[in-house]
């Protein structure tokens, strides 16, 4: 099947014939790979993701209209690596948000002077933190910026937003235990 052009082997794929499906695989796997690890930055995430795009094709084969093959490969792992980066973004969003929950249900008001005293708990735990985590927690917290945003206003990549987050989510939680209930 390598002398086969790709418009012969997505010919050779809506017959569904196997060695059409495995050869396309064997041209285009490290291709799909190496978008899909520049996205991510996680190898096995990557692995994942081509293998998602691989079986979508096989099972759709008699659904999809493929003309040009290498860019309909292209967009197809460029739109499932968009859905992995947003369904992490959402599940880190879920994981603060129970993080935050947990905090906020481990505070009894008996526990709790008043609001300003937490506030001001709040703001010593902040200034021990590293500058750059600091200043994105507070945009993404206080300022309610996205990710996105807070990544292009201080020059930083995403990941790297993600990671000052979750960094200072922990700190926070773990210096502010004395505020926690022991229920």
């Amino acid at each position: 099947m390598k002398q086969w052009d790709d418009e012969r082997l997505v010919e050779f794929l809506r017959e569904g014939k196997i060695p059409a499906f495995e050869e396309i695989y064997r041209r285009y796997w490290y291709k799909l790979y190496g978008i899909a690890y520049h996205q991510t930055g996680v190898r096995e995430e990557a692995e994942e993701l081509v293998q998602e795009v691989f079986l979508t094709i096989w099972n759709r084969r008699n659904e999809v209209v493929i003309r040009h093959l290498d860019l309909y490969l292209t967009i197809a792992i460029k739109n499932q690596v968009y859905d992995y980066i947003k369904s992490q973004v959402n599940y880190r969003k879920y994981q603060e948000y129970l993080i935050f929950q947990e905090i906020h249900q481990n505070y009894a008001t008996d526990e709790i002077v008043n609001y300003v005293e937490l506030a001001e708990a709040v703001d010593k735990v902040l200034n021990l933190l590293p500058e750059k985590s600091a200043e994105v927690f507070k945009r993404s917290r206080f300022e309610n910026q996205s990710v996105k945003e807070i990544a292009h206003g201080l020059n930083l990549s995403e990941k790297a937003v993600e990671y000052h987050i979750t960094k200072s989510l922990k700190f926070l939680k773990e210096n502010l235990k004395s505020y926690q209930s022991n229920n």
